[in-house]
């Protein structure tokens, strides 16, 4: 079983590295003094991506994991929860990744972003701490984009909505 989660692991950041990242990230032919281009982050976390997934390939090749594994592994994992309820949060779950992408031209990066994590947090059941969710909700992504922004210089989407108003 971790051998098939390692190579799909693998699969998908390869694809995003190979693919997705050279056909949509577009790099200029000059970059001014050490401004790291616009492909370094995608790249970088694809690559640990890559690295982490053939990390899982070869724990699970390895003795001591086979001794281990448990064969109610996926029943253990999933508890009392029916595939049925499963399946529909992996569904709502691929719905918000779709609308994030969607609204980051409208709405912005940082909106989009906050937006997605509090509905990650709902998905995942950490709703019910209604406050520390909203403060964990607000604060990373705008903690992440002022990071990014200033020291690292990295631009991002205002989104068509707030230069229309002129924010």
């Amino acid at each position: 079983m971790g051998i098939t989660r390692g190579l799909v692991i693998t699969v998908l950041f390869g694809i995003v590295l190979f693919l997705l990242i050279p056909a949509y990230v577009p790099r200029p032919r000059f970059i001014p003094g050490f401004a790291p281009p616009p492909d370094m982050w995608p790249r970088t976390v694809s690559m640990l991506g890559m690295a982490l997934g053939i990390l899982l390939v070869g724990l699970s090749c390895s003795r001591k994991t086979e001794a281990i594994a448990d064969p109610e592994d996926a029943r253990s994992i999933r508890g009392d929860t029916p595939l049925a309820t499963l399946l529909t949060r992996f569904g709502w779950t691929v719905l918000a990744f779709a609308l994030f992408i969607g609204s980051v031209m409208l709405l912005g990066f940082l909106l989009s972003s906050i937006l997605l994590l509090m509905a990650m947090l709902i998905l995942t059941g950490y709703w019910r701490h209604k406050v520390v969710a909203t403060i964990v909700a607000v604060a990373l992504p705008l903690v992440l984009y002022l990071f990014f922004s200033s020291a690292l210089n990295t631009r991002f989407p205002v989104g068509s909505l707030f230069k229309a108003i002129g924010i």
